[in-house]
């Protein structure tokens, strides 16, 4: 596919957190027509269904005093009961390189629920974005491990029709430089082109991994304004 074609809009995207939170994840979400939370143990993340009017408010029910999210693409001041912690960009990457003709990573092992722990340690260690012990929940993740070690890992995350999320990609700092994240990214390609999904991904603007992402065939879609908010 040209770049031309993989640049055009596609209204799903643009408001991914909203459609995943709304859609194929809603049973693991809480909230309300207006906005919607990751239920508590999943990634931390909040969406709103207008992000310019965010109805936190509506949020209200669902979250406890003390509680971090990431929240995509509002601005203006922090509303009563929340605060604003951080604030950057990120972009988000389609896929736009030639796929792969088979499975680059056969020997990755599938992640269990008794892998939760040790994925959510690697992803503290690594910190790929917002990660919850349930995470691994979310989609097929995939690992490869040194006996019973955790290396490396990458899975899926947002979903809407047509469209599937590569996400929580970590490598621990001992294992660096084996191409091991680079195989279960392929891996993930190779399975979303099996069952007709495009594969997209985030990056935060200040992780030098962007550039290996476009190096190896992803394209930027958008750069969006990301917060970590604060329920107090």
């Amino acid at each position: 596919m040209s770049v031309e074609a993989a640049m055009q809009r596609n209204p799903l995207l643009d408001h991914i957190f909203w459609e995943a939170l709304n859609g194929a994840h809603r049973h693991w979400s809480d909230g309300t027509a207006s906005a919607r939370r990751y239920t508590q143990g999943f990634s931390p993340i909040i969406a709103f269904a207008d992000p310019a009017q965010p109805d936190f408010a509506a949020l209200a029910p669902w979250c406890a005093s003390g509680e971090h999210f990431y929240c995509e693409n509002w601005s203006g001041a922090a509303p009563p009961g929340w605060r604003i912690e951080a604030e950057t960009t990120m972009f988000r990457m389609l896929w736009d390189g030639p796929l792969p003709v088979a499975d680059p990573a056969p020997d990755a092992r599938p992640l269990r629920a008794e892998h939760a722990q040790q994925a959510l340690a690697l992803a503290t260690l690594c910190k790929p974005g917002p990660f919850g012990i349930r995470t691994i929940e979310l989609g097929d993740y995939f690992g490869y491990f040194d006996g019973d070690r955790l290396m490396a890992m990458a899975g899926e995350r947002l979903r809407a029709p047509g469209l599937c999320e590569i996400s929580g990609v970590c490598t621990h700092p001992d294992d660096q430089g084996r191409g091991l994240a680079k195989k279960l990214i392929g891996k993930l390609l190779h399975r979303h082109a099996q069952r007709g999904d495009r594969s997209f991904l985030h990056v935060m603007r200040t992780n030098p991994a962007h550039q290996l992402y476009l190096a190896m065939g992803f394209i930027d879609y958008l750069e969006s304004t990301v917060r970590v908010v604060v329920a107090e």
